[in-house]
């Protein structure tokens, strides 16, 4: 038990490591590049960290418990940016989602 748990503390230091790492150059190059006046002020914002440092996760790290949670978190916090892209058939998709999730993490806890 004790080897899993140095594994899992040395996944997350090493996806901490590269979120670190790539925030670093995201910063670098907003600053030589500036990404607004590309058209592209999307990838500096805020909330956009929060999805990178959940792919960063889910990349790296064994367990995906983190990545999953901090992208459902982004989810969550863009819930009217997905709506709006998705349109009328947002209405549809969101329950269906509810549905096919809910499903899924029943039939795991039943396993």
């Amino acid at each position: 038990m004790s080897a899993a748990k140095a594994n899992n503390n040395k996944d997350t230091y090493k996806a901490t490591g590269i979120t670190l790492m790539v925030f670093g150059v995201l910063y670098l190059l907003d600053k030589l590049v500036h990404f607004a006046a590309l058209g592209l002020p999307w990838v500096m914002q805020k909330d956009n960290f929060l999805l990178y440092t959940a792919i960063i996760f889910l990349l790296v790290k064994h367990d995906k418990s983190v990545g999953l949670v901090l992208a459902g978190l982004w989810l969550v916090l863009n819930f009217g940016l997905i709506t709006a892209l998705l349109g009328t058939m947002s209405a549809y998709l969101l329950p269906l989602a509810l549905l096919v999730i809910g499903i899924i993490l029943y039939f795991i806890a039943t396993r």
